[in-house]
Order: structure tokens, then sequence, then C-alpha cells
């Protein structure tokens, strides 16, 4: 437990999405969090993405309400346009001094209505950086359409007032509320923190050092660049065109590793590039089936999950084109055309012209002196240096990192790194918890008491992602012809904060009673609005959502007047339903401030001593009658390097645990069952045959993954056929051989287990150097599909080939043959590099074999009601925003059991895991569901049928107070899934918000 002379409070240098997770967890754990960014507006590159992979998910549409929620939040102070410049303390007291950036605009008045960027006499003339200056925009401006704050500024830079000195400053007059301030300077602020937390994030390359490829060619673009264009709301309203003459593109050339893997420019991987210039070439494809996407790459590095099965269907679906060929130039065919030679994988050579070239670069530090003034160390390539054993802890204690600001991550991994930031936070700051902070005040509940329904419809044209097909401006008139309709109107982003504003606003204006959006998907927004109502003084039942996104303009892309009349329907539905709407209570659920924790692997250790050293009751439980995991199987001569180093921790975590009074380790005990719900949960546990009872606010799922035994390769049947695993053992003991082969992708990327393991090839490298190392003469193979050595493990790759190691490249379809002859293992591989195949005499065959899920998922899955994928995987609430989150409220995962990851990234899940827990045991309640279940007692016949079905045990049947059996609901277990009601005979259950007449209502009205 931490001292009560720590500061409650923690800074946040960074607004990206893992600045703003960090916030959001540390506000809702009981600290005050300044998030600081240099940028006028929070949100960083996802602000700046079309679309997120691999589920395609419009990236503003799921960042949005997350920019809205850290705003309003009242313990959440952003500063944007403001730069750390010096970072003095110790962990529980930091000085923290930042300089606000002049604006000259005033923050206290300025509404963001855009009136003083229409007078600018420079509008539409200064290239606009949010579209990567594709479009231009006025010398005064607001960031971009849902920016937060929704704030102006001047580009002193291009602002003729400050440039000439001699505007009339027609945006003076232009605005209404006296904002603009020619005289204003930049502000000095110290802020007295216990903790800082880095989230600055990384840059995309600059295309400008990349000579080769004539950057400054109109078609040669950066894949930020593609992002704009693609965008519905970019600057070509999402039709691809080339720059050069905005004519349609029809040939789209993406290369690969441009500035990274490059001694020249920056030798590391950039981890996310594969991939998202897959999902750049499919949503190409989507926008227009006819352009051809071709991509040249060295390795396709798609390892995380379902990013395999992504670029998979890329290629059979979509037609995009994979070339293995490393593009060392363009050539210039002319003002509008580039040509690409390239050689085919038969060897023969190819010249193909393109109309846009796109150059898939990668990410690089973006430097801070604060923080090396306050001795944060960086790498050799300018990132935050951290270890594997603490991804999240830098040099300096106190001061954590998060994301890609510590190297390359993609947006789950960052996400989850916020999580576990937060929760580092809270293990040194937990005795300061709740002193900095206030709770947020409601106004009261407008009361109906019978008044007739005024229903407000508000339409979202999303920019261009609904308003681009569907006639918004009909819809809005439209609906404000429905019945019980007082108000309709129109909004370019209803999720942003400024419309959320006006919704607000319209509640009290127009007298409304309930509310309607029509706007994209319930999954991500429903929260948003129906808090935005609850706070204009309505109940949040009060209002309906429909899907006019998913549902009419996604689906209905090529038939803009279907989906115009199909939106026209689902509003009409929408209002029928909201006009029986009726308000609900959202009963208060006391928490148990303890947590179980399955599994004691790396991820479950972590999660159990960040809970645990934040001050909340843990049990960690594992099956195994040691805690470790998969670690324990690293043998104590293998431990060098990263070996020693994990071994080292595993040590000293044990060895921490033991001492923890808030931690109880459960060795030898097994899940046996679970009831209750966030806050309450109620666990039984085997303990050695024993049955145990254990009470917890929150559970976390860390059960690991395996390595799969394989039934190819004479595996099995030869003692000189092994697995990685088997090999860290040999090595422990001495390795004796004159020639090892190792074949990569085992019995996985294929049919039956499609998914790249994202371990295997780090494996394999560390092994291979390792056996180097010890016996430089040995011979050593990797035969391989690709090297799938992401991050900063290229230079592992590096050092493996610099100490000799020959890799050897196949193709899927021409797999390795292998015999046994004597105490030899013959392998016989056809490679693209060489006319003929390949004879290798081995003394051991290593196999890379996939990490598969732990048999017991699926046994735990049905206990806690959670889902599993194909694979035997637990499967998260969202893979990108909630990737250690379980739909089931309070319950959480981490580590292999979501999906095959080193350890530095379990550990990261574990920590994460445990800063979303903490985000619910740190309250005394939690607000329990209004829309559940209830049972008339007259019609109720007790036949138990709503008990059989009930998957929550939300249901039972007892004595009623007339002495007949009845059905009772325990609306804390309740879900409001309704399959309670829909099994009825008797018809005595309604879901409330859900009742015969309001689904009657939406059938009727679209009869």
């Amino acid at each position: 437990m931490g001292s009560v002379s720590e500061k409650g409070s923690v800074l946040v240098i960074g607004g990206g999405v893992g600045g703003i997770q960090a916030a959001l967890d540390l506000a809702e754990s009981g600290y005050r969090a300044y998030l600081v960014d240099s940028a006028p507006a929070i949100g960083g590159i996802m602000a700046g993405l079309d679309k997120t992979f691999p589920t395609n998910d419009c990236s503003m549409c799921i960042l949005s309400p997350k920019l809205v929620e850290a705003d309003q939040h009242p313990n959440i102070e952003i500063i944007a346009y403001a730069d750390v410049e010096k970072i003095e303390g110790k962990p529980g007291d930091f000085k923290v001094t930042c300089r606000r950036k002049a604006r000259y605009v005033d923050t206290e008045t300025c509404t963001g209505c855009g009136a003083c960027a229409e007078a600018c006499v420079l509008a539409d003339r200064i290239p606009d950086l949010f579209n990567s200056g594709l479009s231009n925009r006025s010398a005064v401006y607001v960031p971009f359409a849902q920016a937060v704050p929704r704030l102006a500024l001047i580009d002193t830079g291009a602002c003729l007032h400050f440039t000439k000195g001699k505007c009339k400053s027609p945006c003076v007059e232009a605005c209404q509320q006296g904002s603009i301030d020619f005289e204003q300077k930049d502000k000095t602020d110290t802020f007295n923190v216990g903790a800082v937390v880095v989230a600055t994030g990384s840059e995309p390359y600059d295309i400008s050092r990349l000579t080769s490829y004539h950057p400054e060619h109109p078609n040669v673009i950066s894949s930020m660049e593609v992002e704009r264009i693609m965008c519905a709301s970019g600057p070509s309203g999402g039709r691809i065109l080339r720059p050069s003459d905005g004519k349609p593109a029809s040939r789209i050339a993406f290369i690969q590793c441009a500035g990274s893997r490059d001694e020249k420019h920056n030798p590391y991987c950039s981890s996310v590039c594969c991939t998202y210039t897959v999902k750049e070439a499919t949503v190409i494809k989507e926008h227009d089936p006819d352009i051809d996407c071709h991509i040249f790459h060295i390795d396709m590095r798609t390892f995380g999950k379902g990013f395999e099965q992504f670029k998979d269907r890329a290629r059979d679906e979509y037609g995009v084109r994979f070339t293995r060929f490393k593009v060392p130039a363009l050539e210039v065919a002319g003002p509008d055309a580039l040509r690409i030679e390239y050689q085919k994988p038969d060897g023969s050579r190819e010249t193909e012209e393109f109309d846009l070239a796109v150059l898939s670069v990668g990410l690089t530090a973006t430097g801070n002196k604060a923080l090396q003034s306050a001795g944060v160390q960086m790498d050799e390539y300018g990132f935050v240096r951290t270890d594997s054993t603490s991804p999240m802890d830098t040099s300096k204690p106190g001061i954590f990192v998060l994301g890609a600001a510590g190297g390359p991550k993609d947006i789950p991994e960052t996400v989850a790194q916020a999580s576990g930031a937060a929760a580092r936070c809270g293990s040194i700051l937990s005795g300061a918890r709740g002193t900095d902070v206030e709770e947020k005040e409601y106004p009261p509940e407008i009361e109906l008491d019978g008044s007739e329904p005024r229903v407000g419809v508000f339409v979202c044209s999303c920019g261009k992602n609904i308003g681009g097909v569907v006639d918004v401006p009909s819809v809005v008139e439209y609906a404000s012809t429905l019945p019980g309709v007082v108000h309709s109107e129109g909004n370019i982003y209803t999720c942003s904060g400024e419309s959320c504003d006006r919704i607000k606003e319209a509640i009290g204006k127009h007298d409304l009673n309930r509310v309607v959006v029509a706007a994209c998907t319930p999954r991500t927004h429903d929260p948003l609005f129906r808090e935005t109502i609850r706070e204009a003084g309505l109940n949040r039942y009060l209002f309906d959502l429909a899907n006019i996104r998913d549902q009419c303009s996604w689906v209905h892309s090529g038939e803009p007047e279907k989906a115009t009349a199909k939106s026209k329907d689902l509003v009409r539905m929408s209002v029928a339903r909201a006009r029986l709407l009726q308000p609900l209570p959202s009963l208060p659920v006391s928490v148990t401030p303890s947590a179980l924790v399955l599994g004691a692997g790396p991820a479950g250790i972590a999660s159990a001593l960040e809970l645990g050293r934040a001050g909340f009751k843990t049990y960690l439980v594992d099956k195994e009658d040691r805690v470790g995991g998969n670690v324990l199987n690293v043998p104590a001569g293998a431990a060098e390097g990263e070996l020693k180093d994990l071994t080292d921790w595993l040590e000293s975590s044990v060895a921490e645990l033991e001492k923890m009074e808030a931690v109880e380790v459960l060795t030898g005990a097994r899940l046996a069952g679970l009831e209750g719900y966030i806050g309450n949960f109620k666990a039984t546990l085997d303990v050695g045959g024993k049955a145990r009872t254990v009470d917890a606010g929150a559970v976390i799922v860390a059960t690991g993954g395996v390595e799969h035994k394989p039934d190819s390769y004479l595996y099995g049947s030869s003692d000189l056929v092994i697995t990685q695993g088997d090999l860290q053992e040999k090595l422990a003991k001495g390795l004796e051989a004159k020639s090892v082969v190792m074949i990569q992708c085992v019995e996985s990327r294929e049919p039956d287990r499609p998914y790249c393991s994202r371990v295997c090839c780090v494996s394999a490298l560390n092994n291979a150097v390792a056996i180097k190392d010890r016996s430089p003469d040995t011979d050593v193979f990797i035969l391989y599909r690709d090297v799938v050595s992401y991050g900063f493990y290229e230079d592992l790759y590096r050092r493996a080939r610099e100490a000799g190691v020959l890799f050897v490249r196949f193709d899927a379809d021409s797999k390795p043959e292998v015999s046994e002859s004597g105490d030899v293992i013959n392998v016989k591989v056809k490679t693209p590099q060489l006319p003929v195949d390949l004879d290798i005499s081995a003394d051991l065959l290593v196999l890379s074999t996939p990490v598969v899920a732990a048999e017991d998922n699926v046994r735990i899955a049905e206990m806690l009601k959670v889902p599993v994928d194909e694979y035997g995987f637990f499967l998260e609430a969202h893979v990108k925003l909630r990737p250690v989150d379980f739909a089931t409220a309070g319950i959480f995962l981490a580590g292999m059991c979501h999906f095959p990851k080193l350890v530095e990234e379990a550990i990261s899940q574990g920590c994460a895991a445990a800063g979303r827990a903490a985000t619910i045991l740190s309250k005394e309640s939690v607000t329990g569901e209004g829309a559940v279940a209830v049972v008339d007692d007259h019609f109720c016949r007790g036949c138990g049928v709503c008990e059989d079905v009930c998957e929550f045990s939300a249901i039972a049947v007892g004595e009623g107070e007339s002495g007949n059996l009845v059905a009772t609901v325990n609306q804390a277990l309740c879900v409001g899934c309704g399959t309670c009601a829909v099994s009825c005979w008797s018809n005595a259950i309604t879901m409330e918000n859900f009742t015969d007449r309001q689904v009657e209502a939406m059938i009727d009205a679209v009869r």
C-alpha cells in the first residue's frame, strides 16, 4: 500500500488512443488524469485512419466515443496543444512543467463553430495536414470535424496578420464570441502528480528520404495519404483518385518496408505495415473491385489474431496480388504513371505500369527531451527503453510507457498496454486512490407524468460513410412527419462532442422526452448516447438507435435510393418503439473488492502482482503444483539473455507473491463452478479434491496455451525429430550436432489451423543463435515460408544471418520431404531460391509448431458464459478497443488463452487485465442493467422452463406470496438476453425495454 503523501493524480503525455485509454482507466480507478498532447486535438494517428484491421471498422466511428468520453469525464483534464518541457521529482511526487502553446483563440469562449475559418481570406488555400496535404483549409481552423477539444487555432506560419502584418482580419468580425486574440502568449503550467505515463506514440517515416522511389512525383504517396484518400470524409470523398490529375486510379502498387528493414533508414521491422497494407488494398477493392492492387513484399508478417486469415481473404476473395520482391526503385513513366520492374517467382522479369505507388512506411520514434532530462533512457532508435519482463516500466521509477512510444505496436497492443500502465500507476499510488477525484453529478430525471411522447430524431451523415450513400436531408425531413416527432435534424458526426451537446440542448429547448439517433452500430455507440441524454435529465432507457450505417449505407453502397428508403424504414421503426419507451431504474450493485485470477503463467502472475500491489485481495489459481506456466519449461541451463531475464523474473515474482498478504496462491486447484455477476462473483474451486468457495468482484482468465505436438515429419516415431520446446531442453543439457534443420509453420498457416502462431519464428531464431554461439561450426538451416521477426526481433534475424544460419524458403504447396536413414534425418526441399531441389542431411530436425488453446478453455468458457473462437482461444469484446475485456461485464482475459504471444506481450496483457479489473474493484458499487426480465405472478405457472434455459442463473422458481410456485428474477444477474421470455408458455415474462407492444409497434411500422 502507498502512503497518504502520494499524489492521487497522473499526467499522461500523448493523446492518441493509448493515452486516452490510460486516462480513462486511471479516472475510473480513482485517480485524476491530466491528458497532455502536443497536437491541437486528441486522437493521434488513429483519428486519421479510414478503417482498422482486421474487421475494417470505421476508425473514427469506434474512436469518437472514446474522445467524447474522455472530454466529458469529470476526472480527466485534456490539455491539448501543449508540450511537456520538464519532469522533476520521484514516484508519488512529480512536478511536470507544460507549455500551453498559444492558439490565438480564447479557449474559454470559442465554440468551434467554424465561422472564422469561413471568413478567412486564405480559405481553402493552406494545405490541410490532417488530410496529409491533399486538401486545403484556412489559416484559422478547427483540426477536424470530430476534434476534441473542438477549438479553433491560427496557423501563424500562414496567417497574413502574422506573416505580413496587414490582414484586415475578417475572422475577428466573423467571430460572434470575440474569441480571436492576436496578442495571446504561450502559458506555462506546473502539475504535481504521483506518476507519469508516456504515450507519445510514433510518427510515420518521412517518404521524402526515400529518393529512389521519386517521392516528389504526385502519384507516389505514403500509406497515411492513401488512408485519407480512401476515407469517406477525406479529400476525395472516398473515391480512389490519383493526385496528379484527379482521375480514378486503376492500378496501384504497394511497396512494403519503405523505410523499415533497411540499414540505410530504420533496420527494425515496424510490425504494423504488412497488415495495414492488406487492409488498404481490400478497402480499395471494396470501393472498386476493378482496381488492380499489387503488394510487393519481402515477408508478409500478419501475425496478429485473425491477421493471417485477413490476408488470405484479400488474396482469395478480393483478388489482391502478392509478389515477393523488394522493389529497389521506381521508374517515372510519365506525369501520371510509374513503372516497376520485378522478378517473378519463376525467375523471369516483368515490367508493369501503375497509376499510384503507395509506400508502406514504418514507424519512427517521436523523441522527447523532457523525458531524457528526467532520466528516462532511450534505445538506439530513439524509443523509450524497456525490458521484456517489465514492458511498461522505464528506467525512471514512477514514469511508465505504453504503445509505440516503446517501439512499433498496433492498436490492440497499445490499448492493452494503456490499461497496463494504469495498473502500474495504481500499484505505486494505492494510498492516494480517491483523494483527488470528484463524483459526476447528474441533473434530476425529468418526470414523464403520462405526458405525450415528444421525440427528437438526430440523423448522422458520418462524413460520407452514411451521407455518401443515404440522402440524409431526405431522411431528416421524413422523420419530422412521423407521429410524436417534434424535432429532427441532421449532423455531420452525431457522436462528436459538439453534436452530443446539440442533443442535450435540443432536449431542453424542445422538451424532448424520447430520443432516436440514426447512425452506426449500438455495439460501440449505444452507451455514449444513453449517457448524453442522461446528462440532459432524461432516463437512459428513453433512447433508441437506428443502425443506418451497417444496415443501409454499407450493405447498399451501390443502391443509394434503396439505402435511403430503408433508412426511412428503420427510423420509422425506431420512432414507433421510442414512443412506447418508459424510464427504467438502474440499480446500484455492491462490489466485493477482490479478484479471482485463473492461471498462474506470466499473464496471471502479472495480474496478481498488480492487483496485490494495489491492495486488492486476489486469489491466484492454477491447476499445476507450481506457478509459472510455460516459463517452467525453460531449463535452467538454457537460461541465457532473455531466457535468463525470464527465469529471474519468475523467481523474484514468486518470492514477492509469497510475501504479499493481499494475494493467496492456490496451486493444484481448478475452477469447478462460477455464479454471480459483476462485482459479486462466487467461485467454487476444487483444491486438491476439496471444495472451496471464494468471492470476487472481478475475474481474470489467464489459462495460457500449449505447444502443439504434430503428426507430421516423423514426429513421435523418430528420436531425431523434436519441437522447439524440446530443443531448449537439449540445449540446456548440451547439444551435440553437426547439422540442425528447423522447419517453420508446421501444421499452422494451413486450412485446419490457418493462423500464424506469432512466437515460432522468434523461438527458432533464438535457438538457432544459441546453437551457433555454442558451436559455430554446426550447420543450422531454417526452412521457412515467411520469417516473422517483427519489431526489434529483426535484430535477432540479422544476428542469425551474421552467425551463419542459412535460411531456405519454401512455398506452402511444396513442403519439405523428410525421411530417416540410420542416425541421419534427410530433408528434401524445393525452394524458389535454387533451380534444383536442396537435399540436407541433419543430425536433428526441429519443428516449429504453433501454440494451441488449452484443453480446459471450453470447459471454463461454459462456466463463465464467455465465448471462444473456432480454435479454442477466448474471444475478446472488441479486437481493437477492448482487447482484454469479455462482453460479459466483470470478466477479463490475458495472455496466450487469448492468442499466441511472447512473454513480454503476455505480461503486458496481464497488467492490462489488472488495470481493467481495478476500474471495478476501486468502486463501492457499479450500476446494474435496467433492461431486465420481469415476471407477472398472475400468469406464471411455476413450470421452471425459464429457469432451465437461463444461462446466467438469473431466474429461479420458488414459493410466492400466494403459496404457489412462481419464477423470480435476480435483476443483478439478469443480462436482458430475453431467452426466458421467448421460452415462457404462459407469456408471463416481459423484457423491460423490449416489451411486446414495443416490438409489435416496430413490426407494424413496416407492414
